[in-house]
């Protein structure tokens, strides 16, 4: 690794160390901001929509890393930082069964609500039809996502590294949400 990556991935970790949920939530918001400038260019929106982009980072920064931060202290706390394979199945299965659902419902009404600006009554209905399928996409993709999180990763770094997949999923998500709002025009 050259020196410089080096120094910014030792002055990333030190900052993780000393300000855990404010590194975590800076981390949601870039990567965010990532996810939501490759789901703009994918979906062939030429000028990058500035609004739309800081919202984004906006819910990373405010809910996303914060979330997470604690989530996994609380996980952790629920089960006493065990890590065998039962363990690790128990933590999935809650996760899958609380905040899943819950982090793809209010993903959903804040991007229709929000960052589109759409009345309630058309994000209700547009969420009525979009988000079992988002929901059965979420549970085959992310139980192993959290298999490999809670099994592997240290605990300090499960919430950079959900980000880091989330960012993959955000485009997800913006697609559905973009193809919702096409199936409407």
């Amino acid at each position: 690794m050259g020196s410089i990556a080096k120094k910014g991935l030792q002055q990333y970790l030190l900052q993780l160390q000393q300000h855990p949920l404010r590194t975590k939530a800076i981390t949601a918001g870039v990567l965010s901001a990532i996810s939501d400038i490759v789901a703009q260019k994918i979906t062939g929106i030429q000028k990058l929509q500035v609004r739309r982009l800081l919202l984004k980072v906006l819910f990373g920064v405010a809910y996303l890393g914060p979330f997470g931060h604690f989530l996994h202290l609380l996980l952790d706390k629920l089960f006493k930082g065990k890590r065998d394979k039962s363990t690790v199945a128990k933590k999935v299965l809650l996760e899958q069964i609380t905040s899943s659902p819950w982090n793809n419902l209010l993903f959903m009404v804040y991007y229709g609500l929000v960052i589109e600006k759409r009345p309630w009554i058309q994000v209700k209905s547009n969420i009525k039809r979009e988000y079992p399928r988002v929901q059965y996409t979420a549970w085959a993709f992310w139980p192993v996502v959290g298999w490999v999180n809670h099994l592997y990763v240290p605990l300090q770094l499960r919430v950079i590294f959900h980000s880091i997949i989330a960012c993959c999923w955000g485009i997800f998500l913006n697609l559905r949400a973009r193809s919702m709002v096409l199936k409407k025009a």
